[in-house]
């Protein structure tokens, strides 16, 4: 195991339908870096079903339910997508509040996939250059964003990614920015 973030501390919050490989793989990498990653969820279930593909796929044991989280214990929030994980979180108030306070500190925020829809309903994407599953593009446009098709995107304290394809691009960006400081440091568009 690396320690390259060690002390670092990541939120990741999701609920059910979370897309499996946008859950492990990022969380693996995290760890495998020296990071500690704790599981987040509004959900009443002390564990969350995740979607694999065409498919359920495993449950993830939720680690600190959402009501009780506190932002300022983390460095930076990963933000998994699916399709149905975002459409739940982007409906929870409390997820908008958690999301916004990691923009509101300059922190660092990592998202995939259908992961921005909850950045939308969170109002953190007017004036930002970001990607995300296609489908999105005119919902993140209409919400005043500037919607790109790339594997890896930045935007200050924002990373975002298309799809599980673009994972490993998203992971060493992820940890990369989360050494050289997370959200504080000041990217170019």
């Amino acid at each position: 195991m690396s320690t390259e973030l060690q002390g670092k501390k990541v939120a990741i919050l999701a609920t059910e339908g979370v897309e499996q490989s946008e859950l492990f793989e990022p969380r693996k990498a995290l760890e495998e870096a020296g990071a500690q990653t704790t599981l987040i969820s509004p959900s009443a279930e002390p564990k969350i079903k995740a979607w694999n593909h065409k498919r359920w796929g495993r449950a993830y044991k939720v680690e600190v339910p959402l009501a009780e989280a506190k932002p300022e214990e983390y460095d930076a929030l990963l933000l998994p997508g699916g399709v149905m994980n975002p459409d739940k979180l982007r409906r929870e108030e409390k997820a908008w509040e958690f999301v916004r306070a990691f923009f509101d500190a300059n922190k660092l925020v990592a998202a995939i996939c259908h992961a921005p829809w909850t950045l939308i309903d969170a109002g953190v994407v007017k004036g930002r250059r970001l990607t995300s599953w296609p489908s999105l593009q005119t919902d993140l446009k209409n919400a005043g964003a500037d919607w790109v098709n790339e594997e890896v995107v930045e935007d200050r304290n924002l990373i975002t990614s298309r799809k599980p394809d673009d994972i490993p691009a998203f992971n060493r960006r992820m940890i990369e920015r989360l050494q050289a400081g997370g959200g504080e440091q000041k990217m170019a568009a």
